[in-house]
């Protein structure tokens, strides 16, 4: 058999491990910001946020769904979590090696971003229909470390930025430096920068007792992490990232080395901690941003995906990268949504992403494409490692040496 029939016969079988569907059909609300997990019974469950538009919606709710173990589709939609007349946003669920499931989202107390107030629960009870039985929950009060000079240099370094053209220009730009200064005051008080906290990715384990969570500041358009070790009783918080990005998606190396994936535009930002997440130096990296979500995940065998929207122009384009050298180089790209934004309105984008027992890989992600259908969904890509790799080269270094 010729080597071209070989791998003929190798892409063909690659397509047979890429599937795609919606958790639900198409509608004319707002569906965003989605999360999944495996349970320890093989069933997923999902989660989304769920309403008229977003934080000026005190109708928004947290949904979710699952799909049980071998069936062919996903039960009707559920309520997760709801704060009554106050819009609950920004979803994320996890579950920790003690088998506990979490759900971490956030309310905006007066629909500014300036209020917006965390909150999470768990659930030892979650493998029968329907939503999970919760637990016990409680906020999150922020408290950053060494907020007293670090939000001083936040604002100077943001300020930095804007004015160089670092991260926008034209009239992008002045609208950013009205904002700054429009929100000056915040940076200098305390209660603003204790609220106004989202989380976004799931956290991830340090050791089988501490969870480092990403949470993000659209007030400040900063990130920090959040830990604990007594499964959410108290919490400790790091300093606030500069300027680089918001949104962070965790992953840890081999060696203890943690690595953050920001979004940012144009260009995606990604940072290191050799410190167990207290504190966070900028690496180099070369993949486009369009200014939206960013996830990132470790796989079985050891190499390292991350999905982004990667075309600066907007949300049409979601890109699937592989590392096999811990983010050292990117050499392999596979588009998992190829829009054409000229057709009309179309969005792939906030995607989270798991792998399976059974080594599948699964990604939930806000799904719109005027050309085919009207209104908007959550969708489920699932597929193997061998259908990303037999995408295109990507060649992306990260420079970081």
């Amino acid at each position: 058999m010729s080597a071209q029939i070989v791998l003929a016969l190798l892409f063909a079988q690659t397509q047979v491990d890429y599937h795609v569907e919606h958790l639900f059909p198409p509608e004319d609300f707002h569906n965003h910001s989605s999360s999944i997990v495996e349970t320890p019974g093989g069933d997923l469950i999902a989660c989304w946020f769920h309403g008229k538009g977003e934080r000026k919606d005190d109708s928004l709710v947290i949904l979710g769904a699952r799909k049980n173990r071998g069936a062919q589709t996903w039960s009707k939609p559920f309520v997760m979590a709801d704060n009554p007349n106050l819009p609950d946003q920004n979803c994320t669920l996890f579950i920790d090696p003690n088998k506990r499931l979490w759900l971490f989202w956030t309310s905006a107390l007066d629909n500014e971003v300036r209020s917006f107030f965390p909150k999470y629960r768990y659930s030892v009870d979650y493998e029968d229909d329907g939503p999970p039985v919760w637990a016990w929950q409680d906020a999150l009060f922020v408290r950053p470390m060494d907020a007293e000079t670090a939000f001083i240099e936040l604002r100077e370094k943001r300020l930095q930025q804007l004015q160089s053209g670092e991260l926008l220009t034209g009239p992008d730009k002045e609208q950013a430096l009205r904002q700054l200064h429009e929100r000056e005051a915040m940076y200098g008080d305390k209660l603003f920068q204790r609220i106004g906290w989202l989380p976004r990715q799931p956290p991830v384990m340090l050791t089988d007792k501490r969870m480092m969570l990403g949470l993000y500041s659209d007030t400040f358009d900063c990130s920090l992490f959040a830990f604990t070790e007594d499964a959410g009783h108290t919490w400790e918080f790091s300093r606030p990232l500069m300027a680089w990005g918001i949104q962070p998606a965790p992953i840890q190396k081999t060696n203890g080395d943690l690595l953050a994936y920001l979004r940012a535009s144009p260009m995606t930002r990604c940072v290191k901690s050799t410190d167990h997440g207290w504190t966070w130096t900028e690496v180099p990296l070369d993949i486009p941003n369009a200014g939206s979500s960013i996830a990132a995940l470790r796989l079985n065998s050891g190499n390292w995906l991350l999905a982004v929207n990667d075309d600066p122009r907007g949300r049409h384009q979601l890109s699937l990268y592989l590392s096999n050298d811990e983010g050292e180089t990117w050499t392999r790209k596979r588009f998992l949504e190829h829009m054409d934004p000229t057709q009309g309105k179309c969005t792939a984008s906030y995607p989270t992403l798991i792998q399976s027992a059974d080594g599948q890989i699964h990604c939930t992600y806000t799904h719109a494409n005027a050309s085919e259908f009207t209104g908007k969904s959550i969708r489920h890509a699932w597929f193997s490692e061998s259908w990303v790799e037999f995408g295109s080269h990507a060649n992306v270094d990260n420079n970081e040496g």
